[in-house]
């Protein structure tokens, strides 16, 4: 029986054999790895990476599709809004059972519902000190925010509070014909892998000052984050003479360190 996309879930199943391949051979699947996939959907990708991997833990919301994947003897099956799980738990039950010393960090891959996109990043973020790294499909023009550099129209606070944890890189570009149905947008895959030794900073300062900054884009720091750092009888040096665009992440990590 057909499984019919669902619009509240952001379902867009990917059906491009060409395009899925060139995703497994990206992440680059070893035999053991303890991996996790978010929304497989109807497991185009999941097939080829439990082939490669031996054993897949998945993470879907979707009832019926979770009962389907249920019948894959090589999964495990987390019926659960992405958003709510626990990836510290989660890696700590993928864990071999001889109880090794160093405890394997988890892979992370999906084609995650660019309706939640955002808050999904958001959320593995605040549990980044287990993950290896990420692989994700998502909208090609959140890739671009996310890789984006200073002084250039896609710099945001966005690729501020990614890039000061994770390098990024944009690695496969999706068009919409490789999807049923298609979306409206183009797509594309991004590789995240966290920093070995990212700088000692407290992200709620962090977070705060970077959604101060780009709350009025086009305005000049003055304006905005000037009134800010009076409010916290900052001292020091720092110039506000330019937008937030303009502002490399390490000097947005520096400001947030000296504050």
């Amino acid at each position: 029986m057909k499984h019919i996309a669902r619009k509240r879930f952001g379902q867009h199943f990917l059906t491009d054999g060409g395009i899925i391949d060139a995703i497994v051979d990206a992440i680059d699947p070893q035999a053991g790895q303890p991996m996790v996939e978010i929304g497989p959907g109807l497991a185009a990708l999941t097939q080829p990476l439990v082939e490669r991997l031996g054993h897949l833990t998945v993470i879907e919301l979707d009832r019926d599709l979770a009962v389907r994947l249920r019948e894959h003897p090589h999964l495990t099956v987390v019926e659960s809004d992405v958003l709510k799980v626990d990836f510290r738990s989660l890696a700590q039950q993928m864990q071999p059972p001889t109880g090794a010393a160093n405890a394997a960090k988890i892979r992370v891959v999906g084609n995650l519902p660019y309706n939640i996109s955002t808050p999904i990043l958001f959320h593995l973020l605040d549990q980044v000190d287990v993950i290896e790294d990420q692989h994700f499909m998502l909208q090609k023009e959140v890739i671009d925010r996310m890789v984006a550099q200073p002084a250039t129209s896609d710099y945001s606070r966005l690729s501020v509070m990614l890039q000061w944890r994770y390098e990024m890189s944009n690695v496969l570009f999706v068009p919409p014909e490789s999807f049923d149905p298609p979306p409206r947008v183009d797509s594309a895959v991004v590789r995240m892998r966290p920093l070995a030794q990212p700088p000692d900073v407290n992200v709620i300062t962090l977070e705060t000052l970077v959604q101060v900054a780009f709350s009025q884009r086009r305005k000049i720091l003055r304006n905005t984050l000037g009134k800010w750092l009076e409010e916290k009888n900052f001292a020091g040096e720092f110039d506000l003479q330019r937008r937030a665009e303009e502002v490399p992440v390490a000097e947005f990590i520096g400001l947030a360190q000296a504050v």
